[in-house]
């Protein structure tokens, strides 16, 4: 007899494994309107990869309800957190906090019977040039993040800073960054500089434009000749924190070059150490490489994988979706506006969690996620929902059913609410 939900699991394997390797995120909620009340937890599948969908309206609870998942994470046995790693791009720069325990909720920690608890595993990365940028504003930082500039192509600075590759600007950047890599194995933002500067093929409008261009990248303090690798941010048992809160002037431009930077590599990393681990396994020996089952978190998805336009991050993201559950990669996409995110995304995604949407299209967007057996008309599940904080409906692929679970309060502190005079 399963007595417990475990979101994204089988019922075969719940019943063999109860609720370890997942996370608690809530319980169930019985009944409508003022008849409304809460019965069993909810649990979270964390062994297995999965591609997740969360969104609602703005101060619905979105982020609140994905620090659940990380706190899950965090409290995981040793044996299957060691495995495992989160990685968090934060443009709102909200995750910090939970490096803090929950104290101002402790009265209604209480009813649930949680305890207010920080978490040791949070470790904030920011642009290493703006170290002392985030300190000043309180914000706690592990680690000063770099990443080196030759590893990216002439393509990812064309679409991240929105060019016509065709253009003058387009081509004159492919061919002075080309024959930098063709000289040179490391090389840095002022290295490519001075050779647009000597190029005497150039229009001077052209020249100015890209000048201005990486004199930009060169503010945001982390392309350098000698960078990090993708080991150095995603280790087992850690939730690393990309803070990119304070970054000004082409943010979304940093955002978006270092997403696709970071989601490459983890997916290269993972191919080869899932390789190693079904060798190993035959071989009946130790892997000789490892490398974490990953999972990505992005916060404002529809600006890192959006519907309507191309971005340097989209197609890595995309290929995350589509075919990272087979090395061990899942995907967590956070948004107020579903319709928004790439179709694709959406066809791949496994477990929904959403809140209250006041959007037709947002609606129609979570419409084709559902399945066949899902012949439940989500706007009227949606709008039924009580006018709780933290209400959400969660559609699970893997069990083929629709949950209407309340969000548990957050044990470590959450700085993304709503800002308030009280």
């Amino acid at each position: 007899m399963i007595h417990q939900t475990v979101v994204g699991r089988l019922k075969e394997e719940t019943r063999k494994i109860g609720i370890k390797g997942s996370a608690y995120i809530g319980k169930h909620i019985v009944g409508k309107g003022e008849d409304a009340h809460l019965t069993t937890k909810v649990y979270l599948d964390l062994i297995h990869p999965h591609v997740i969908l969360i969104c609602g309206k703005r101060g619905s609870g979105k982020s609140y309800s994905a620090g659940t998942i990380i706190e899950g994470f965090c409290l995981l046995e040793e044996k299957f957190k060691k495995k495992s790693a989160f990685v968090i791009f934060d443009p709102i720069g909200i995750y910090w906090s939970m490096k803090l325990p929950n104290k101002s909720q402790k009265t209604l920690l209480n009813e649930w019977g949680l305890e207010p608890k920080g978490f040791d595993e949070i470790k904030v990365f920011v642009p290493k040039e703006l170290v002392e940028s985030y300190k000043n504003a309180g914000i706690p930082v592990d680690f000063g993040m770099e990443i080196s500039f030759s590893e990216l192509d002439a393509e990812d600075w064309i679409l991240a800073f929105g060019l016509d590759p065709l253009s003058e600007v387009g081509v004159a950047i492919q061919k002075n960054l080309n024959a930098l890599k063709n000289e040179k194995q490391e090389f840095e933002v002022a290295d490519l500089l001075e050779k647009v500067r000597k190029d005497s093929t150039i229009s001077s409008s052209a020249k100015n434009a890209i000048l201005n261009y990486f004199n930009l990248v060169r503010s945001w303090g982390i392309f350098t000749k000698k960078g990090m690798k993708a080991e150095d941010i995603v280790k087992g048992g850690q939730v690393s924190v990309l803070d990119f809160s304070r970054v000004k002037g082409g943010e979304w431009g940093l955002r978006n070059l270092v997403a696709a930077w970071l989601t490459r590599a983890v997916y290269r990393n993972r191919v080869m150490a899932r390789k190693e681990e079904e060798l190993a396994k035959l071989e009946e020996r130790k892997p000789n490489y490892t490398f974490p089952l990953t999972w990505f978190i992005f916060e404002e998805a529809h600006n890192f994988c959006p519907s309507d336009k191309k971005t340097v991050s989209l197609e890595p993201i995309l290929n995350i979706a589509k075919q990272g559950r087979e090395p061990g990669v899942s995907l967590v996409v956070i948004t107020q506006m579903p319709n928004k995110v790439h179709q694709e995304i959406l066809s791949q995604t496994d477990i929904v969690i959403s809140f209250r949407l006041t959007s037709k299209q947002d609606v129609e967007a979570l419409h084709t996620v559902s399945q066949i057996y899902m012949r439940e008309d989500l706007l009227k599940l949606i709008s039924e929902l009580p006018r709780w904080p933290g209400a959400s409906i969660i559609l699970d692929d893997n069990l083929e059913k629709i949950f209407t679970v309340q969000i548990r309060p957050r044990i470590s502190h959450h700085a993304g609410g709503t800002a308030s005079l009280i």
